[in-house]
């Protein structure tokens, strides 16, 4: 009778040694981390991360060996950091195949059985499709230029620019007639029929 409860306790505790999110999301060809924190009990043992749909039947992928740096399997990474309680797994260049049931594992058995088990926390794994957005390219403002060409004669850029500037400073000159020698003119044209315009004899002469 006293045996059923022990292992649901043995169980239970196992279960609350080692908390990590119920589920992370990536992105296809990004980046996710899973971050899994444990009690300082199991701080010298090796860490590891696998896949399944049970804890107990889970194909291991990564995992520590002890000492305070990244392990590499793939795309999978795994760090133990000691000193925060917890270790961290990355998957790196994410596809839709890596969804799924993962596992944040401590490896305290060394000979698996029907009555023993890791402390372990099911983690889920989404992958969502990478969202394009279209590119919007914008044309610097042109001026027009009107150009005549001899026929047969290819002109140079520095050809092109010299003729530009002459048609600009032309019509800019063609401007300044207009507006301020013209006036002038008419007022010189105005004065000198004023001055020349027929006397008028005085009446009853």
């Amino acid at each position: 009778m006293w045996l059923l409860p022990a292992l649901l306790l043995l169980c239970f505790s196992g279960c609350l040694s080692l908390t990590g999110p119920d589920s992370v999301t990536g992105t296809v060809g990004g980046s996710l981390r899973v971050w899994c924190q444990y009690e300082s009990t199991y701080k010298g043992y090796n860490k590891y991360w696998c896949r399944g749909q049970y804890d107990t039947s889970c194909e291991s992928i990564v995992e520590t060996k002890g000492e305070e740096k990244v392990e590499r399997n793939g795309h999978v990474s795994i760090r133990d950091h000691p000193e925060a309680l917890a270790f961290t797994v990355t998957m790196q260049n994410l596809n839709e195949d890596d969804a799924g049931s993962y596992w944040c594992k401590i490896q305290t058995v060394w000979i698996l059985d029907s009555w023993s088990r890791d402390p372990s926390a099911l983690v889920r794994v989404y992958v969502s499709p990478a969202t394009k957005t279209p590119r919007r390219t914008t044309r610097p403002a042109t001026t027009p230029i009107f150009l005549v060409v001899n026929p047969g004669r290819n002109l140079s850029t520095r050809e092109v620019l010299t003729k530009n500037s002459g048609f600009r400073l032309s019509s800019l000159h063609f401007l300044l007639v207009v507006l301020l020698k013209l006036p002038l003119l008419l007022s010189m044209l105005g004065a000198i029929f004023w001055v020349n315009r027929p006397q008028r004899a005085p009446a009853g002469r």
